[in-house]
């Protein structure tokens, strides 16, 4: 009895052992694949980031706005913008007509407010003044400026640096955004672009490695038919020299 009771014993010790060994093999495969796919996923991030989106949105109050880190601020800042294509597009409402009631509305607070303060009170209470400030408009029109000189600049240099593929991509979206232009007026173009605004990078943060391998299989498709195209047409087609002037 005593030799099959050890004779047992050494066989579990040996089946335990092999288990084991397999169970760590397993879990290091496992976490090579982890590995691996993590960085290949680095690697085949869109326009191939290396910083976080919060970071690539300016990282200030702006991109916290964006990626819905204060649900409140979010959310009221997209019902004003709501609000506003709404009034406009849905109600029909004008600008000059809405500037003209909210200064009626207003001009009768203020009134009310003197006269019923005065008969409460012996001295009337001083109605707080509305003022803006001159630097807001002075940065705006500064932002303005250089966004509208740097795209100008960049479409210059796209036409005049005799690339056939860059000029291919501006001209196509050029043309989408005269085709979504003739669909809807100004003030709706403005508004899908602040709801886009608003919903595409906090969708893109959460969903940002299903989103880069599909768009990553995307590209390479669209590549593979630019590639089919160039060897087949475009290449046939004689290129300019473009010669720039020495300078003396």
């Amino acid at each position: 009895m005593p030799e099959k009771i050890t004779a047992e014993n050494i066989l579990d010790n040996l089946v335990e052992t092999i288990s084991d060994k397999v169970q760590k093999q397993k879990a290091v495969s496992f976490f090579e694949e982890e590995t691996s796919s993590s960085v290949t996923a680095r690697f085949n991030r869109l326009f191939g980031r290396q910083k976080p989106v919060h970071h690539l949105l300016g990282g200030g109050k702006s991109a916290d706005v964006l990626l819905w880190r204060n649900k409140k601020i979010s959310a009221s800042v997209l019902m004003g913008a709501t609000a506003i294509w709404v009034l406009f597009e849905w109600l029909n409402y004008h600008f000059l007509t809405i500037v003209c009631f909210a200064l009626v509305l207003g001009m009768l607070a203020q009134f009310f407010w003197v006269n019923i303060s005065g008969l409460f009170n012996r001295s009337p209470s001083k109605v707080p003044r509305f003022v803006l400030p001159p630097e807001v408009f002075a940065n705006i029109g500064t932002t303005v400026c250089a966004n509208v000189n740097e795209a100008l600049g960049l479409l210059q240099d796209i036409a005049c640096g005799g690339k056939l593929k860059q000029l291919l991509v501006a001209v196509a979206s050029l043309w989408a955004a005269a085709v979504i232009g003739s669909c809807c007026n100004f003030l709706t173009v403005l508004y899908i672009g602040f709801v886009a605004a608003h919903t595409l990078p906090v969708l893109y943060e959460k969903h940002e490695d299903e989103v880069d391998s599909f768009l990553n299989n995307v590209f390479q498709q669209l590549q593979n038919q630019y590639k089919k195209l160039d060897s087949g047409f475009l290449s046939k087609i004689p290129k300019g020299k473009f010669k720039g002037k020495k300078s003396e």
